[in-house]
């Protein structure tokens, strides 16, 4: 069995487990039990009644956090000739062809997202076993394997962040840091529901939302009512 801190179950206690709480209501007392010695990033955790061993049932697609995630993303691009001036002009950290390639295959993984150009796909395809455990190989719906190196960059940098169901059929995504506004925050969180709703699977059967839970990353998760983000 887990053991818990102090700490943890003194926050446990000042949440009751019997109702499910207002988003903004939460966000508030998320903050107010927040009592470590850095800013905790808040996390969203949605259950949804989906199946992913179907392929009709699988929800994996991107959404753009209006007020970002407080996370300064290291962005990589792999491309070649103007692209990859493209790419440094609007910010990129990381750019290369082949040699960027072959410095990821001996073990280079110093960013947070690999942005490539559909004519580089062939030479990344080696290196599925480098990135993919990592969740960053690129793909097109993710948004990552475009010629649109300026949108896709900028994209990235301000906000934008891909989701996925689990195998268990839940959606995990950080929305912010701790120390956004609530306002900030519960939009952010707002987006998030209306990008899963507009990407609902065609197999999807019953009902879509099961559960949602908000949690910092120190703290306990605590439940919302679904229908708080929809007000």
């Amino acid at each position: 069995m887990r053991k818990r801190s102090r700490r943890f179950l003194q926050i446990v206690q000042q949440i009751d487990p019997k109702i499910l709480y207002g988003s903004e209501e939460a966000l508030k007392l998320l903050k107010s039990l927040s009592n470590v010695n850095f800013i905790e990033t808040l996390e969203v955790h949605i259950a949804l009644g989906l199946d992913p061993k179907y392929a009709d049932q699988q929800l994996r697609s991107t959404v753009i956090l209006p007020k970002g995630t407080g996370k300064v993303i290291k962005v990589a691009v792999i491309a070649k000739g103007e692209k990859l001036s493209e790419a440094l002009t609007v910010g990129a950290d990381i750019v290369g062809s082949e040699d960027l390639i072959q410095e990821i295959m001996q073990g280079r993984l110093d960013f947070d997202k690999l942005i490539a150009t559909p004519d580089m796909m062939l030479m990344i395809a080696k290196l599925g076993r480098v990135l993919g455990p990592k969740g960053l190989m690129p793909s097109p719906k993710s948004g990552t394997v475009t010629n649109d190196i300026t949108s896709a960059v900028c994209e990235f940098k301000s906000g934008k962040l891909e989701y996925k169901i689990d195998r268990t059929g839940i959606v995990h995504v950080p929305i912010g840091k701790l120390d956004f506004e609530i306002d900030d925050l519960n939009l952010n969180l707002k987006m998030l529901q209306k990008s899963i709703d507009k990407n609902k699977p065609a197999g999807s059967k019953g009902k879509y939302w099961k559960s949602v839970y908000l949690s910092s990353t120190m703290g306990p998760a605590i439940p919302i009512n679904i229908s708080s983000l929809r007000d």
